[in-house]
């Protein structure tokens, strides 16, 4: 997942959620059909509009069902039951990812 972007948009298109975490859109789209508690805007056409908090919910989707191997069932059930300490576990490691690669760059800029 990359998430390096530094311009903040108020909505972003399927493709950029798709884009951000190196995913298909269809596999956006299907974790909407999946998971009750994402449900972005759509727009007159019909496309959908990703907000900061909806990126958020993907992004505990990908944690548990891409980096810790859950089935989308128990992920279900994971963020069903404790949802507040997921979302922990997801800020702490973004945290430590966004310190990995400020240490690498400055490793990086090393004579």
């Amino acid at each position: 997942m990359k998430l390096t972007g530094k311009i903040e948009k108020i909505y972003y298109t399927i493709g950029e959620v798709a884009e951000l975490f190196e995913v298909n859109a269809s596999l956006i789209r299907f974790w909407e059909t999946e998971f009750d508690f994402l449900s972005p805007q759509k727009n007159k056409k019909g496309n959908r509009l990703f907000t900061k908090e909806d990126i958020n919910k993907i992004r505990i989707i990908y944690h548990l069902v891409k980096e810790k191997g859950y089935t989308l069932q128990g992920a279900r059930e994971k963020i069903k039951r404790n949802k507040e300490d997921v979302e922990k576990q997801v800020e702490i490691i973004d945290s430590l990812q966004r310190i990995k690669s400020f240490l690498l760059e400055l490793k990086n800029d090393l004579p």
